[in-house]
């Protein structure tokens, strides 16, 4: 078992031949020992394990301990090596698992300390308990007598973990304590509360000291990759398939441009301009803003370049301040792009229709174009930019299912020419989208076969369909959306009468094709179920949609179905077309 999402050691391997890394299997035990120091970065996440999180590696490890033949992967841990010393590296990724296990050596610790007041064998306990001090912890400072951590925290969390957890000292007032050093301490509870309830354990100095020692220090393993900077560290992000590595790369970006700041006012008006930015973006979304921003200055940016990117183009405390505060500019645009109900749109709410089909299509290759428009445009063109972006998705993405790639390639392009003044409107725009935009013929041809599941989300898609089908055909622009229900004119679960006029193979190609779908009032849908369309067709001459009304034909059969979608595309086609196509 692999645990934690990391992909298997094999993704190592192939970069440690091309000398970009150092990598080994090593254990907790192995990384702590021999006087070495970790230092998490300054400006690190801080500590954010919960329950949950501490609960499945205290499983892993009861297993081993019931199973003494076993062991346990624990993941990629990725170190920088110090340029000054081969003893002291800096925790690129994987201070949550080596805080956590150094606060289970904690635990173990104080039950040892226990076991000393309790004047259980309180010589040999002594002598354990300062044994795997300073093999887990470190020695004492000899002046203030205090034990001091091989593991330094980032700045919010080094001082409680120092001066409290490992000279096991309680905080006078947890509710004073930051959120991360709170989880800090109820982690250390959580660790202790458990090892209480080892009694085969917890009474026995002997027997607490090998569990440390024998289980956690030996049986729990990591892929231990040592990379000489920031840039393979980040490379090591990109090649990592794993959760919450994302998080890890856009710290790393973080790092790097809080270095270029030289004095601490101007570092932490950086912490709090970035702190503003990822509460908006939100960090897990925050390499694929990155990436859309950066697209407004070159083409094809991909994932794993981001990093590079920026180092090349920022390298001093301005430049560094000038992508924060255009990162800032465009991060409430960013995810007003994604939700129609932003408040982003209160002053413009003719934008927000337009902003809810991009939603429901889910495309996002316009982005870069969007964020130089809303900036070049007026307020008008960038609406029209908007419904164009809209119909050309709704045809290239939703109706003829082409290749994304092309698109975002082409919106690249756009982008950076609205960027550089070579485009100033939107008829400028659709001239350079021509490629991406799906001729009438072609758009007219692939609605005819369009087949959309009404189930899950897609259930959105089609009600949006037959929406925009029906007020074209009733000169209803009012009708709500929501007030129909979409019939299934051949029905879901057919009965035996259907039978005799479609084959298996045809009910599961035409059930969810869009001529076979129609609005109806959901009374009427309640009324007529899977009953034969002689009897439904009754009931649609009672419905107020003109496109559930129109259906006349005296028996459904397939070639009724092809009929009617073939109607229903060519008003498609006048429905979803650009108002710069001539």
């Amino acid at each position: 078992m692999i645990p934690w999402g990391i992909e298997p050691v094999s993704s190592f391997k192939i970069m440690a031949r091309s000398n970009l890394l150092d990598t080994r299997t090593t254990s907790f035990g192995d990384l702590i020992g021999n006087g070495k120091i970790y230092r998490v970065p300054p400006f690190q996440r801080d500590y954010s394990w919960k329950e949950e999180n501490w609960e499945d590696l205290w499983q892993d490890i009861l297993i081993i301990h019931n199973q003494p033949d076993s062991s346990h992967y624990m993941g990629a841990l990725v170190l920088q090596s110090s340029d000054t010393s081969d003893k002291e590296f800096t925790v690129i990724d994987g201070q949550q698992r080596l805080a956590t296990l150094s606060i289970i050596a904690i635990a173990v610790i104080e039950k040892i300390q226990k076991l000393v007041e309790q004047e259980e064998h309180k010589e040999a306990n002594q002598e354990r308990q300062e044994i795997l001090k300073r093999t887990y912890l470190s020695d004492r400072d000899p002046r203030s007598l205090r034990y001091s951590s091989k593991l330094l925290l980032n700045e919010n969390n080094n001082d409680f973990y120092q001066s409290n957890l490992i000279n096991l000292r309680g905080p006078l007032n947890i509710r004073s304590l930051s959120r991360s050093n709170q989880l800090l301490w109820q982690a250390f509870q959580y660790f202790s509360s458990c090892l209480g309830r080892l009694q085969d354990v917890v009474q026995d100095g002997e027997k607490l000291a090998e569990f440390l020692t024998n289980i956690v220090a030996r049986k729990l393993l990591f892929i231990q990759i040592n990379v000489q900077d920031e840039l393979n560290a980040y490379t090591v992000f990109e090649t990592l398939n794993a959760r919450g590595i994302e998080l890890s790369s856009t710290d790393l970006l973080k790092n790097y441009l809080f270095s270029l700041f030289q004095g601490p006012d101007d570092l932490q008006e950086s912490q709090r301009q970035w702190r503003r930015i990822v509460n908006t973006v939100q960090m897990e979304k925050f390499p694929e803003f990155l990436r859309y921003y950066l697209s407004l200055q070159q083409t094809r940016v991909r994932r794993e370049r981001l990093f590079k990117i920026v180092r090349e183009t920022v390298k001093n405390g301005q430049q560094a301040f000038d992508l924060l505060d255009q990162l800032e500019s465009h991060s409430s645009l960013f995810i007003a792009l994604g939700n129609s109900n932003d408040d982003f749109w209160r002053d413009s709410p003719e934008n927000r229709p337009y902003i809810r089909e991009l939603e429901l299509f889910r495309v996002k290759q316009a982005y870069p174009a969007l964020f130089a428009a809303y900036e070049s445009f007026s307020p008008e063109d960038f609406t029209r930019l908007l419904k164009l972006v809209c119909v050309l998705s709704f045809r290239y993405t939703i109706v003829s299912s082409l290749n994304p790639n092309e698109m975002e390639t082409v919106y690249n392009r756009v982008a950076i020419a609205i960027v550089n003044r070579e485009i100033t409107n939107p008829r400028q725009v659709f001239e350079n989208l021509r490629s991406v935009y799906v001729s009438d013929e072609k758009f007219t041809q692939d609605f005819s076969f369009l087949i959309i599941s009404t189930k899950g989300q897609k259930r959105k898609l089609v009600r949006y369909i037959l929406w925009k089908l029906e007020t074209d055909s009733s000169g209803r622009p009012d009708m709500s959306e929501d007030g129909f229900s979409v019939e299934h004119i051949l029905p879901e679960s057919p009965t035996e009468d259907w039978r005799r006029y479609f084959t298996d193979a045809q009910i599961e190609e035409m059930v969810y094709r869009i001529g076979n779908l129609t609005p109806l009032e959901p009374n009427l849908n309640r009324q007529v179920g899977n009953e034969p369309y002689l009897i439904k067709s009754e009931a649609y001459q009672q419905s107020v949609y003109n496109l559930t009304r129109n259906i006349l034909a005296e028996e459904w059969t397939a070639d009724t179905i092809a009929s009617r979608q073939r109607q229903l595309a060519e008003r498609a086609t006048h429905i979803w077309r650009s108002d710069f196509h001539v």
